[in-house]
């Protein structure tokens, strides 16, 4: 990496005198961003002055700033981030969505290709004096760091270096990086320091390594730089952290610009104590922003946390913080733990930096009050993600910047990363299970989200283009007609019926057989009649609302086989006799812990995943639900089933899982599945009147039903869209003062 200001040196220096005072002039004429300057030359957008974060305005003076914003992410679907494909065409657009949004800031977690930055000048070029600000985030070495468990190994220190080197050059355009798999590289030539609210180092600590840096190293002497320093209270961790944050402000210094600093944190790493969290690791060190002060930095300094309604399980175990209740009469255990940690911070500003929850199908933790992380539909994200946004305003904080701007398909959530096989193609598909996929403003839908309306019509599947839907081969009383297509998010099946569909008097099942097993239906399922040859691993069950659902064969049950007596033993064996055909597609919410291990017993909880949700995605109608699974209108019905609800661990790929025992580390396998055979039947509503394939006869070979089959893909299809919960976004930052 060469700075074309090592190269300037030898140029003579009459030269660079002339250069240096046509550009200054330049700049103070159109620099579009009011800045202050001092006595040294030094200029200044923004600072610290107590808990207030502060702005320099446009009539020459400073006024505290509420910081409204989002964390973008680097990626677009069937990428992962390092490959960092966003184009200047992406970030423009983003950034006006963004900034009518009425965000003043974007955070960034690294540095991104220079197409980001030169696009954010461009952007702001006729901006004026409210320019579209971003937080630079600096990347530490986060695997070295949790491999290593010491922070002081190796050369850990020195990889944080040359990355905020790089960042600090990126950011004032002046850097020639070279290419390396995984990072950032380029000509970065487009200054955006003028943009820049401020810098904020590193990632969230692992607390093991947290602990083990200060027992290790408790003899390592208080960091002293020029520009901030430990304070006598430090850890040797934090003393590490001080040097990381001098060495920024030494490296900004070189430009002439000094802006507000900060480190990443979170709650597992925060001042408090939790006496209600059962895991010990979730409060068992501190990183305190205390115990590190600005010595000799103007531009000042703040603390960061990354803190969530829902994570750790204390905003739900811990009785200290049921003190404030909500307009329905919950505990908003946020609020009161927004309250306690801001009490600590009396004189310095603290910013949430990280908070939201996600619009998707599946849930990985609880949350009190509601605000769990996953389950719930645009229009209710919105509402959270405002609600808790007005608390942090409420509770004196100086910024709140949301997760995230974008949905990122690459992502992964502990309760649905064992089913997802191989783990390098989650970027090829959206798995709405995997709520972290799901946290953004703007949506990432997969293909056909936008070509076909789960109404209840079928007149939009008219409109595919030739050879993406197929219909099903089979015949049979009832079903006139089943058509079936598929993208990136799930398998689409439209059907229409020789009389119109009443749930009140008839059932539509439609077994799914992908590889060899599976289950026999029960007698109430499909009465008096038998497959052979094969048997549905999943079943599709339309009926009344509230019975609508996706069960999984017993024998192939993920969820049973991973908590069960094969996996980790947390769920209660079945008595012999007593197992039906299918369970309730389920998802683990919180697995069983006890002492010693923890510190008191904590139950195993897990949710019923597979109910299937009536109702429109016409985003023109009133009654959108951005969950809907399936809708009937006459004698047509409709619907969406995500792909692992149907056992696939990557339908780019074709892969499902299969029948095998765990293996060691309780891991899945998989095998290529040659399609999906779908097999459907009516039943009247608490009769014994059935209509299958099979016709008369009492028995049905399944391999005599043609598989839905595809080619693998690695090139995906998707559209932006905005969601409802963007303009409920839009509606609190109106109500929080604009832009100011």
């Amino acid at each position: 990496m060469i700075t074309r200001r090592t190269l300037f040196i030898w140029i003579t220096a009459a030269a660079v005198l002339i250069a240096g005072v046509l550009v200054a002039g330049f700049a103070a004429t159109k620099t579009p961003a009011m800045a202050y300057k001092d006595q040294d030359g030094t200029r200044f957008t923004f600072k610290t002055d107590g808990d207030r974060f502060m702005r320099y305005e446009k009539d020459g003076g400073w006024k505290e700033m509420f910081v409204k914003g989002v964390n973008l992410g680097a990626t677009v679907p069937g990428h992962f981030p390092g490959e960092l494909p966003a184009t200047e065409e992406d970030y423009l657009r983003w950034f006006k969505q963004i900034d009518e949004m009425g965000a003043n800031v974007i955070r960034i977690y690294t540095v991104h290709q220079p197409v980001f930055y030169s696009a954010l000048v461009k952007y702001n070029k006729d901006k004026g004096s409210d320019p579209l600000y971003f937080i630079q985030g600096i990347w530490s070495p986060e695997e070295q760091l949790i491999e290593r468990q010491d922070a002081y190994a190796d050369d850990i220190g020195k990889q944080f270096k040359d990355e905020i080197k790089k960042a600090v050059a990126a950011v004032y355009g002046d850097v020639a990086v070279s290419p390396k798999y995984g990072a950032s590289s380029g000509e970065y030539t487009a200054n955006a320091g003028k943009y820049l609210m401020a810098w904020h180092v590193g990632t969230e600590w692992d607390p093991g390594m947290v602990k083990n840096t200060n027992e290790k190293h408790g003899g390592v002497p208080v960091y002293q730089g020029s520009y901030f320093a430990g304070t006598k209270d430090a850890s040797p961790f934090e003393s590490w952290l001080a040097e990381l944050l001098d060495y920024t402000a030494e490296q900004e210094k070189q430009y002439g610009w000094e802006h507000p600093v900060t480190f990443t944190n979170w709650v597992t790493t925060d001042v408090l104590s939790h006496p209600g969290e059962p895991l010990f690791e979730e409060d068992m060190v501190s990183v305190d922003a205390r115990h590190i002060q600005p010595t000799g930095w103007k531009g000042g300094y703040f603390a960061a946390y990354h803190a969530y309604p829902y994570y750790p399980d204390f905003f739900r175990t811990d009785a200290s913080l049921q003190t404030i209740k909500d307009q329905q009469g919950n505990f908003n255990t946020y609020k009161a733990y927004l309250r306690k940690l801001k009490a600590q911070f009396k004189d310095m500003p603290v910013m949430i930096t990280e908070y939201g929850v996600p619009s998707s199908l599946g849930v990985s933790h609880f949350g009190a009050g509601g605000r769990d992380q996953g389950g719930h539909n645009e229009r209710e994200q919105g509402e959270i993600d405002a609600s808790l946004t007005r608390d942090i305003y409420d509770e004196g904080y100086a910024g709140a910047i949301l997760f995230m701007w974008q949905d990122e398909w690459f992502k992964k959530t502990w309760n649905t990363m064992p089913f997802e096989i191989p783990a390098d193609r989650r970027a090829y598909w959206i798995n709405v299970l995997t709520n972290e996929k799901m946290f953004g403003l703007l949506g990432m839908v997969p293909g056909k989200e936008k070509q076909i309306v789960i109404d209840g019509s079928l007149s939009d599947w008219d409109g595919l283009p030739q050879g993406e839907v197929k219909h099903w081969q089979g015949k049979m009383e009832g079903i006139r007609d089943m058509r079936i297509t598929h993208d990136e998010g799930y398998l689409y099946l439209g059907i229409r019926l020789d009389k119109n569909f009443d749930p009140a008097t008839t059932k539509l099942y439609i077994g799914s057989d992908t590889i060899a097993g599976g289950n026999e239906p029960s007698a109430a399922q499909l009465p008096g009649k038998k497959l052979e040859g094969g048997a549905p691993e999943t079943l599709i069950e339309i009926g009344k609302d509230g019975e609508s659902q996706v069960e999984i064969a017993a024998d192939y049950d993920f969820h049973a086989r991973l908590y069960g007596k094969e996996g980790y033993w947390m769920l209660p064996e079945t008595k012999p006799g007593q197992d039906k055909p299918f369970h309730p597609w389920k998802l683990a919410i919180s697995l069983q812990m006890n002492p010693p291990d923890t510190r008191f017993a904590h139950p195993f909880i897990d949710q019923t995943i597979g109910m299937l949700r009536r109702g429109t995605t016409d985003r023109g109608k009133a009654e959108f639900d951005s969950l809907t699974s399936w809708q009937y209108r006459g004698n047509e019905i409709e619907m969406r089933i995500p792909w692992m609800l149907l056992g696939f661990a990557d339908p780019s790929s074709l892969q499902v899982i299969d029948y095998r025992p765990l293996k060691d580390r309780r891991a899945f396998s998989t095998v290529t599945t040659e399609g999906i055979r779908l097999i459907p039947w009516l039943v009247e509503q608490g009769g014994s009147k059935v209509s299958w394939p099979g016709g008369a006869a009492k028995t049905l070979n399944v391999r005599d039903i043609a598989p839905y089959t595809w080619k693998p893909w690695d090139t995906v299809h998707y559209s932006e869209q905005l969601k409802q919960s963007y303009d409920a976004m839009k509606k609190v930052y109106a109500e929080l003062g604009g832009k100011k």
